[in-house]
């Protein structure tokens, strides 16, 4: 029974754990997509410097087979005035390139906007905190008066209702419309642009490169940084380099934004910044890598626990066969042939409860995946119920790793079979 709960609690957090990473990082790709090129400036100000976007990257995407959609946006600050409050926001403006794009997958109201070929689109998208704070709907006209020199006011026609539930980094803050808009408003050319959003697809490199790749950009900084000290002796730069080793750990979505920036850095001027979208919201993260740690620790307390347990069980079925492996061995039976029948045991143990881990577990995350009985405060836990990520090769890793410990644990309490005498074990009752 320990190992069947022990199985069962590790499968469904982590299955959560990898639901709740997976659900948060699209709701980031989906707003900001993979990678951001912009052009390199010294100021922090939300608005970014124009550059002509007619890069290799935008005019032939072809070059890099693993970019899926490159679009030009840019931002610019305004202010929506109601009767009763002013609300500080910041305009995105977009093309009419989101072919697919992640933004429909948050739309909860209304439609998409609809571009038009010539003209500036007056129609915008707003997100469910904005509409509430100015009580707008679907349908609704709202003027903004943009931050500029002089400034500038326009009438635009709300036409859908976005929910990332990242308020702290999106909703609270954007309103989605056209970038022809932030051009005509900037005096900047058609083919200017704050920046480029390239959507990349993540699994299009072998984790085998990719883990290659990362480690020898890793090893690489580290052992530079050790060489530069001269204060370390050589075992103490010995003692380093595999503090370095140890240290590592592989995530695969950051190594393959690394090695997708690497590659379309190569192409790009010395004036363009290529940015992943990882480092951009590098709090998200290291928060979601955080839990990560913490299902980690928990797993670990878990075959902790489960060990303790089988060890107990082990020793207590050796105290009462006690009798028998004394006959065992005056008939001629090897301490390894009588460990055996032991391990044997046990295993069998461990098999059963491995068997009802699993219907437990998956039975859980099944009711939970398909019933949503769970569910979250979406301002807290940026989404409004509980995910579960089918992650077939996490659930064989679980029972693979819980199978090998305990089965080795089962060697300590069988190893006292060698020191159990023949003729005191017989005599033992």
């Amino acid at each position: 029974m320990t190992i069947a709960l022990g199985l069962a609690a590790a499968l469904v957090s982590f299955l959560i754990m990898l639901g709740f990473q997976k659900t948060v990082k699209d709701k980031v790709f989906a707003f900001s997509s993979h990678l951001l090129v912009t052009r390199y400036t010294l100021s922090n100000a939300t608005e970014e410097q124009p550059f002509d976007f007619r890069i290799t990257l935008f005019q032939k995407p072809d070059t890099f087979p693993f970019v899926t959609r490159v679009q030009p946006f840019a931002h610019k600050a305004g202010l929506i005035k109601t009767d009763d409050d002013v609300l500080g926001i910041i305009f995105k403006g977009i093309s009419d390139r989101p072919t697919g794009d992640g933004l429909r997958q948050s739309l909860v109201e209304g439609r998409f906007i609809a571009f038009q070929d010539s003209a500036v689109s007056r129609e915008v998208m707003l997100s469910r905190v904005i509409a509430d704070k100015i009580k707008a709907k679907v349908g609704d006209a709202i003027i903004v008066h943009f931050l500029q020199d002089p400034p500038r006011s326009r009438r635009l026609t709300v036409v859908g209702i976005y929910e990332t539930n990242l308020s702290d980094y999106f909703d609270s803050k954007h309103v989605i419309g056209d970038l022809k808009l932030v051009q005509q408003l900037n005096g900047w050319q058609p083919f200017e642009a704050g920046g480029l959003e390239v959507r990349t697809d993540l699994e299009y490199f072998p984790a085998g490169l990719l883990r290659e790749v990362d480690y020898e950009a890793y090893w690489q900084y580290h052992v530079s940084l050790i060489g530069e000290d001269p204060e370390l002796t050589p075992l103490q730069r010995q003692v380093e380099y595999w503090r370095t080793w140890w240290r590592y750990t592989f995530d695969f979505d950051r190594a393959a934004l690394d090695y997708q920036a690497t590659l379309i850095g190569q192409s790009m001027d010395f004036d363009l910044r290529l940015e992943t979208a990882r480092d951009k919201y590098i709090q998200v993260f290291e928060w979601l890598g955080l839990i990560g740690r913490q299902v980690k620790i928990l797993l670990v307390i878990i075959l902790v626990v489960v060990c303790v347990n089988m060890i107990s069980v082990v020793l207590i079925l050796v105290m009462e066969r006690t009798p028998m492996i004394g006959m065992l061995k005056a008939m001629g039976g090897t301490n390894r042939l009588v460990r055996s029948v032991f391990i044997y045991n046990g295993v069998s143990l461990i098999v059963k409860g491995l068997a009802w881990g699993n219907v437990i577990g998956l039975g859980i995350c099944y009711v939970q995946d398909r019933y949503r009985v769970l569910k979250l405060n979406p301002h807290d836990y940026y989404m409004d119920y509980v995910p579960v990520d089918w992650h077939w090769p996490t659930i064989l890793a679980l029972n693979a790793l819980t199978l090998a410990v305990v089965t080795l644990v089962l060697l300590v309490p069988t190893a006292l079979i060698s020191r159990i005498h023949p003729i005191r074990a017989i005599k033992f009752d």
